[in-house]
């Protein structure tokens, strides 16, 4: 017994080229929500840190990371590394003698509806 495979390869082949290009489609997608959430908390940051952390705010960044089987993510916060950065954590979350500003959290609020409206034209698209 025999089979003509060959409409299946060529569906195996057009199905690993739409993977690799969900990749990349979704890739973008999550670095412009980094962005926005980086460039949102900053904003917030310069707002409530004010004259007490006035180098915070330059300390914000992203970095896209990517697991295998595991798709694109991203990393935001202060860089511990940078001036002021290691005080990210006493401003966010607070402490025994400040309040949380929640910049971070504001940020990250912000930018949701706009994440999961371009993950779902994404998906959209792949249909």
């Amino acid at each position: 017994m025999s089979a003509d495979i060959s409409g299946l390869e060529a569906l195996v082949a057009d199905l690993a080229r739409a993977g690799a290009e969900a990749d990349r489609h979704a890739r973008q997608v999550v670095s412009k929500g980094a962005l926005n959430i980086k460039n949102g908390w900053r904003d917030n940051a310069r707002s409530s840190s004010g004259r007490y952390a006035p180098h915070y705010s330059g300390t914000i960044g992203y970095d896209l990371t990517t697991a295998s089987g595991a798709g694109t993510g991203a990393v935001i916060g202060p860089d511990k590394g940078g001036l002021q950065g290691p005080l990210g954590a006493i401003l966010e979350y607070g402490s025994a003698h400040s309040p949380p500003h929640n910049d971070g959290g504001r940020a990250l609020l912000a930018e949701e509806p706009r994440f999961l409206a371009a993950v779902e034209a994404l998906g959209e698209g792949l249909l």
